[in-house]
């Protein structure tokens, strides 16, 4: 018999692994599938590059009580308009008002605030205001056309984000530039916000005029039939529908802080509406002054010539 040789002779070396024939990375798997590495890479460097700055405003949106239906419904439009706002119930319009409304954007991790304040159940004023450090603008708003009673024929998608534009008076003075910086931050959808769309598709349009910030908003309308469908750059056949809500802001002071402190700038031509009342009530009390005087007037002159008896006055009475 032969010898048998040894297992340790039999067994073939093991070949040697090199680093370069090694197994490929596994890649990344998501929810949406694997995930390549390098697709990593650039994701991770786009949220770094992104990072920077992220526009994280939320509003405040409330009312204080017994504010008419009219103007509650200005104010539910608003809030249709503006995605990144949030609803509260409404406030007691107290001189405390700022400190309970300061602690209410605190809770609802707000920046800003957007409070309508209705006196005497026809005077509305709106606050604007950047929460805890200021500024703070007040208005007093005036020719308020709501959607449901304009009935325009313009229509966008609930959610969508505006265009902002300026007249060009915003550039004239320093108060008009504070101001078109906050209506900018206010009204402003953020991006990539969760409840907004990501379409441009309305205008939000904010002209002065005498001293006045009007607001209007339009819908963009595109022909979109296969014939006149238009190319990038096409804006000679895109038109603007008026869609509202309309109304008129009239400034009154600009204050340095959150819902007073000092005063930064105030109106010098404006005029309050008890005011413009009680210069009405003049009037119609001085029209009815002078119809007292000229009936008093006619009774004297009527006391100081006296008609002469008329010769013909018993002609036709019969004799007794």
């Amino acid at each position: 018999m032969g010898r048998k040789r040894k297992h340790s002779e039999t067994e073939a070396p093991a070949p040697v692994k090199k680093s370069e024939e090694s197994a490929p990375e596994r890649p990344k798997r998501t929810l949406l599938g694997w995930k390549d590495k390098s697709e990593g890479e650039a994701e991770k460097s786009k949220a770094l590059s992104s990072s920077v700055f992220r526009n994280k405003e939320k509003v405040l949106v409330t009312c204080s009580r017994r504010i008419s239906f009219r103007y509650r419904h200005l104010m539910l439009n608003m809030v249709s308009l503006l995605p990144h706002c949030k609803k509260d119930s409404k406030v007691e319009a107290k001189s405390s008002k700022g400190a309970t409304l300061n602690e209410l954007i605190e809770l609802k991790g707000s920046s800003s605030c957007l409070f309508f304040e209705c006196r005497k159940h026809k005077d509305l004023y709106l606050w604007m205001v950047k929460s805890p450090g200021g500024p703070s603008v007040k208005f007093l708003v005036n020719a308020v056309h709501t959607m449901e009673e304009l009935k325009l024929t313009g229509n966008h998608l609930k959610g969508s984000r505006p265009l902002l534009t300026f007249s060009s008076n915003f550039e004239k003075d320093a108060h008009w530039k504070l101001l078109k910086e906050m209506l900018t931050q206010i009204f402003g959808i953020p991006k990539e916000h969760r409840k907004s769309k990501p379409y441009h598709d309305h205008v939000f349009v904010f002209s002065i005029i005498d001293d006045h910030i009007w607001f209007r908003n339009y819908q963009i309308s595109v022909p979109h039939n296969e014939s006149d469908k238009i190319a990038k750059g096409g804006l000679d056949k895109m038109t603007l529908i008026e869609v509202g809500p309309r109304f008129c802001l009239n400034p009154i002071k600009i204050f340095g802080g959150s819902f007073g402190g000092p005063t930064l700038y105030e109106n010098p031509f404006y005029v309050s509406p008890n005011q413009i009342r009680a210069l009405e009530k003049r009037n119609k009390a001085g029209k009815f002054a002078k119809k007292i005087k000229a009936k008093t007037r006619r009774k004297m002159h009527e006391l100081s010539n006296p008609l002469e008896p008329d010769e013909f006055a018993d002609m036709w009475k019969d004799d007794e």
